[in-house]
């Protein structure tokens, strides 16, 4: 019933109690997950969870906060993007939070990644897993510059204004909804989905990061992406079912190899 749109169990504190959490995911009805590839060197790791497990899929990309690793081309990607059950080209965008001294102007090497992202996801027409913290306008600017991409994409882990959401859906793009949601603090954010059309949602957990109440503070993991339709269920006055039958129609529309595998 339910579908994780973003998760990272590849990571240390997943990835060895992969068949934990597959069991706890079939208990709370999370029936699929999109595996998140974030550097090139953890590709493989990705890939061999989503081709092991047929309910899994995964991207692949690097993630923009990535310092020290293996930089992608365009044909790297594309090379990858050609393997059986990868449906994305992602992580990636903008992180401007930690410039560490750095002034915006410095971090055109992540524009330069961005823009590699989006040059391969344009010639294999797969959908970009956008990343942006602290950096929606010039994401945003970018992804106009790029004109019509054949398959869009979505702003994975929505925490930006409802101007970045309306522009975002301008362009094609599907919101993405987190944890954070359920968070006491996130007022504006729920503001926010209520506005977004729920034709346009996905929802994620982002795991091991972001665990929704009542588990904030905890190693998050796809069976609690249920707390995330249960808010999003609340906010826009809707039973929990109709959420997780609309955001699961929504990854298979965003994600057609999906459904075509």
């Amino acid at each position: 019933m339910y579908v994780d749109s973003h998760c990272h169990l590849s990571f240390p504190e997943l990835s060895e109690r992969i068949e934990q959490i597959r069991a706890d995911m079939a208990g709370a009805q999370v029936d699929r997950a999109l595996c998140i590839c974030t550097t090139l060197e953890e590709f493989d790791q990705v890939h061999a969870l989503a081709t092991r497990y047929d309910n899994f899929w995964c991207s692949a990309g690097v993630h923009p906060d990535n310092e020290g690793v293996k930089e992608p081309s365009v044909d790297d990607l594309l090379k990858l993007a050609a393997k059986p059950r990868v449906v994305a080209i992602g992580e990636t965008g903008l992180d401007y939070y930690r410039l560490n001294g750095r002034s915006v102007a410095d971090m055109a090497w992540q524009r330069e990644r961005f823009q590699v992202h989006i040059d391969a996801a344009r010639q294999c027409a797969l959908p970009l897993v956008v990343h942006t913290r602290s950096a929606s306008d010039d994401t945003v600017a970018m992804l106009r510059d790029a004109g019509d991409l054949p398959a869009s994409g979505v702003f994975h882990c929505f925490t930006e204004t409802a101007d970045v959401a309306r522009a975002a859906l301008d362009l094609g793009f599907y919101i993405s909804f987190s944890g954070i949601l359920t968070f006491k603090t996130a007022t504006e954010l729920r503001d926010v989905a209520r506005m977004v059309p729920l034709e346009r949602c996905l929802i994620e957990t982002d795991s091991p990061y972001l665990a929704p109440v009542p588990y904030r503070g905890k190693t998050n993991n796809p069976a609690y992406v249920v707390h995330v339709a249960q808010q999003l269920a609340a906010i826009k006055g809707l039973p929990i079912e109709t959420i997780g039958r609309a955001t699961s129609i929504n990854f298979d529309r965003l994600f057609p190899r999906i459904t075509a595998n």
